[in-house]
């Protein structure tokens, strides 16, 4: 059981997060007219923006909630609050965005399968991703009990240590998590699932979000229209 735990939370990580970077390069060297979203408003706008709106803006508040709660230095973190309520935070604030996200989740996928036309639309790989990203929130939301209950075995601080360890390449990192409940471990292998399916699915437009800031020092377009270019033809 050590070499199976060391190896999904020890070497996996690793596997899992070169396929995300790697693998998003190469869809989009190869495969760019497949680097879409795959939007189903066009064939039914009902109860789209209501779950859009709430997965979303769910799922941001989540994933930087993640990013940053784990990964900024102990140092900054305890200068700025006490490590309670740096643990509180966490849960309070994931667990309302996380509420949020699953439901917006549940919409878009009862959306999708209670309407034939979107349901025959849909490849195996979308709704595969919205099980695992459904699934994934409803772990998030058990550990949020599971921390506010501390349950035995619990410790934020190891949880911590295990993700900033992934980054710095800290080796034996795996034990730290050794004992921690179930739950905590399979919300970590599940969301490393996510990166390693990440290239292969429409998850990809993710990463055009964020290069969407690149828009704001792009030159300005000049548009001009049908009515301008009969005018400077008269002219001429």
């Amino acid at each position: 059981m050590k070499s199976l735990h060391d190896f999904l939370f020890g070497l996996y990580p690793y596997i899992a997060l070169s396929v995300f970077f790697i693998g998003s390069l190469i869809r989009f060297d190869r495969e760019q007219y497949s680097w879409k979203s795959d939007s189903s408003q066009i064939l039914r706008k009902s109860q789209l923006r209501l779950g859009s709106m709430l997965f979303h803006l769910g799922v941001l508040v989540v994933f930087f909630g993640h990013l940053i709660g784990f990964l900024m230095p102990e140092p900054i973190v305890l200068a700025l609050m006490s490590e309670r309520a740096h643990e509180l935070l966490a849960m309070v604030g994931g667990g309302v965005a996380g509420v949020f996200s699953i439901i917006g989740l549940s919409i878009l996928i009862y959306r999708r399968v209670s309407d034939p036309r979107i349901l025959s639309n849909s490849r195996t790989a979308d709704m595969v991703v919205l099980v695992i990203i459904w699934l994934q929130l409803a772990l998030g939301l058990l550990t949020v009990v599971y921390s506010s209950s501390h349950v035995p075995g619990y410790d934020f601080g190891a949880l911590i240590a295990y993700v900033q360890g992934i980054v710095i390449f800290r080796a034996d990192n795996a034990a730290l998590i050794l004992s921690v409940p179930w739950v905590y471990k399979a919300h970590i292998f599940l969301g490393l699932t996510v990166f390693l399916i990440f290239p292969f699915t429409r998850l990809v437009h993710i990463w055009s979000g964020f290069a969407a800031i690149f828009y704001l020092s792009r030159p300005y377009q000049l548009m001009r229209t049908h009515r301008k270019l009969a005018s400077n033809r008269r002219i001429s």
